[in-house]
């Protein structure tokens, strides 16, 4: 038993020192596919501005001549630069609004033709407005209800053809049927790129929907978005074999999806046509109605320009920060009471894209051109299969790394165990063994990183350095660097076209945001000085034992409310002052990338100060770990999958460039009140003496 443990013990001193070179080696295979990725994201360049037609077609509702308000903004939009119209699949109330047909129930028919209908009656009564309506839309209609076993027969008033619907209005005006052959003709004719929205309101038939894609792709339609929370195709069937059958129809035609991002849940059938597409999908910022109306409000000139540079500037984010390639916008009439008039957002709108500071000016200035968006050019290679195995072996050597600075006896148990780990998890679920070593490099890095700063103050290097703003400056660069290692592997690891498109995501921001501060302040506090473990349980039951006052309490609610505040300012949903919000816009618009404020006003000049302050005084060592709070926000900088990776790359810089400055400027202010207290000291000692 002694000989095993004695074998153990040296292969466990040998496995440490050969643990940085597993992490080294697992680095260097992860390099080629930041490149990969990088190569990926310039892949596709096109933006592409799709306005709602039914929405304009809402908006011409309350005009005096609808289809000439209609054909005046479509000249307005193209002159603006939006190139693309969304139509829908076809119902009876849009297609009065478009003026192809007119709706009456039983009794509004009764008082339009004075006849009398039965009192049993409640159908609905369709009047054609044109010869061209009734050729192209009677068919469609009857066919749309034949379908659905509803009985139609023809019907006239005054010499104006229509139709007899043995269905109540207000249901059969939610029956879906095909786009409407005309608009999708006229808006061709005008040169507008066309994208449909399809939903999954009627029962999926193989080759109705053949027929209706084909009539699409002439008409020009490459790309379709997703109408509600189910995909065309989606049913209760495991299997999933019409959704399948219309990921199959999308391929054959070319047509690709795009991705609405902040959605609350994801469309349900999404992943299913985006991996048989061969994730031909593009990413869609929808700028919605209740952004439009904050464009029609009363405002002062000043006011209303301010809103208009807001809706330019997020339109560039999106596009510069998130890979975002389709811009959606939307916009409805409101009645502006102040003004005694029905308001549209469209001129703001237009004013947002192409005026003095708009955004396509902007974009065009950052690369991108404006034309149909195209999808990412993303291959799997073989060299993914060779790199998987070196990063399998780096990252569990950083996690174990991490835990050996707290159990080192047991590093080669916990490589071992890792290893096995990681690998059935890859076999039950690649997806969530790539998530979970993600997740464990994210954390272990930063979390190392401080570590290894304090132990270069405990094994004396502060004390002996002979310029302590030097030693400061050298460790925050250290610091950063053996934090980006966990950038790397997170990149390596999560290289996958799907995480760039957010139809998966980096999993655990909260866990990362809390355990590198734990961790650092469970080292900070039992494990800096070489104890063994009975004193420091001693060390622990002095703490239990310790008697509780009221400061104590006071302190640990503010820190609990710190932490809250903290967590509520992390990931998506994060919310932010008015002023905060004006400053971020400030930095973005000056600087082009805005740093994390969190890194460059905060943690980075107080970790650079603690650094600086412990070649003199050992105990400010506490002060690094806040430098844990921008260690793991540059890890998370680079978990945002969506950014691109040069952009993550010029943040995390600014962040460290501002941070040295504001932490240099911190010490010479240090500097300043320390020496002037100690002259005045001087002075007030030598006046005592006097």
């Amino acid at each position: 038993m002694n000989r095993l443990m004695h074998g153990y013990n040296a292969a466990n001193r040998m496995l440490r020192k050969l643990l940085w070179w597993f992490v080294i080696v697992g680095l260097l295979a992860s390099l080629p596919l930041a490149f990969f990725r990088q190569e990926t994201e310039t892949s596709a360049n096109q933006v592409e501005f799709v306005f709602d037609y039914r929405d304009l077609l809402e908006m011409s509702d309350v005009r005096p001549n609808p289809r000439g308000f209609v054909l005046q903004q479509l000249q307005a939009m193209k002159q603006a630069g939006i190139e693309s119209l969304a139509v829908y699949e076809s119902t009876l109330s849009e297609l009065r609004l478009s003026r192809r047909i007119e709706v009456f129930s039983s009794r509004e028919a009764t008082s339009l033709t004075q006849k009398p209908i039965s009192p049993n009656e409640n159908f609905t009564y369709i009047l054609f407005t044109d010869p061209s309506s009734e050729a192209k839309i009677k068919p469609m209609i009857e066919n749309t209800f034949a379908k659905l076993n509803v009985k139609t027969s023809p019907w006239d008033f005054k010499n104006q053809p229509g139709l007899i619907i043995e269905m109540n209005m207000e249901e059969a005006n939610l029956k879906p049927m095909d786009p409407d052959p005309i608009t999708l003709e006229m808006l061709k004719d005008h040169g507008f790129h066309i994208v449909v929205r399809l939903g999954n309101k009627r029962e999926f038939v193989t080759n109705e929907m053949d027929a209706m894609l084909a009539n699409l792709y002439k008409m020009g339609v490459r790309r379709l978005l997703i109408d509600g929370d189910y995909a065309p195709g989606f049913s209760d069937d495991p299997k999933q074999v019409q959704l399948h059958k219309m990921g199959i129809l999308l391929e054959k035609y070319d047509m690709g999806l795009a991705n609405i991002e902040m959605l609350k849940q994801p469309q349900k059938g999404f992943g299913v046509l985006a991996e048989e597409t061969g994730y031909n999908v593009v990413r869609l910022h929808s700028f919605t109605e209740k952004d439009g109306e904050k464009l029609t409000e009363s405002l002062v000139k000043e006011d209303r320009e301010a809103r208009i540079q807001q809706t330019a500037d997020r339109i560039v984010l999106a596009v510069k920060d998130r890979n975002i390639r389709m811009i959606f916008l939307n916009g409805r009439a409101v009645k502006n009471l102040e003004k005694g008039a029905i308001i549209t957002p469209l001129d703001a709108i237009y004013e947002s894209l192409n005026g003095p500071d708009g955004a396509i000016k902007r974009i065009e200035e950052a690369g991108f051109t404006v034309a149909p968006a195209q999808k990412f050019d993303y291959s799997y290679n073989d060299y993914q299969n060779i790199a998987r195995f070196f990063m399998l072996l780096g990252s569990i050597s950083l996690i174990v790394l991490l835990l050996g600075y707290f159990i080192p006896e047991a590093s080669l148990l916990l490589f071992v165990l890792g290893l096995i780990g990681a690998s059935g998890l890859y076999f039950l679920s690649p997806s969530l063994y790539a998530q979970a070593l993600a997740l464990g490099t994210s954390i272990a890095a930063p979390s190392i990183a401080v570590i290894e700063a304090i132990r270069s103050v405990q094994a004396g290097r502060a004390a002996k350095a002979k310029s302590a703003v030097v030693y400061a400056i050298v460790q925050l660069v250290k610091t950063t660097l053996i934090s980006l290692i966990g950038v790397v592997y997170v990149v390596g690891l999560l290289n996958h076209i799907s995480y760039f498109l957010v139809m998966q995501q980096f999993r655990g921001v909260s866990l990362l945001h809390l355990l590198p501060i734990a961790i650092v302040g469970l080292y900070l506090l039992l494990f800096r000085e070489k104890l063994n473990y009975q004193q420091r349980g001693e060390q622990v039951k002095k703490l239990l034992k310790a008697n509780i006052s009221v400061l104590w309490v006071v302190v640990a609610a503010a820190g609990a409310a710190v932490i809250f505040y903290y967590l509520s300012r992390t990931g998506n949903e994060g919310q932010a002052s008015p002023f905060e919000r004006y400053f971020r816009s400030f930095l973005e618009n000056t600087l082009g990338v805005r740093p994390r404020t969190k890194e460059f006003l905060l943690s980075h000049p107080l970790f650079l100060f603690g650094a600086y302050l412990t070649v003199k005084y050992r105990n400010a060592v506490y002060l690094l770990l806040i430098g844990v709070i921008g260690q793991l926000s540059i890890v998370d900088t680079f978990a945002h999958l969506h950014t691109p990776l040069h952009i993550s790359g010029i943040r995390v810089v600014y962040g460290i460039v501002f941070g040295l400055i504001i932490g240099l400027l911190l010490i010479a202010a240090w500097e300043i009140v320390t020496r002037s207290w100690k002259a005045w000291a001087a002075k007030r000692r030598a006046a005592v003496k006097g």
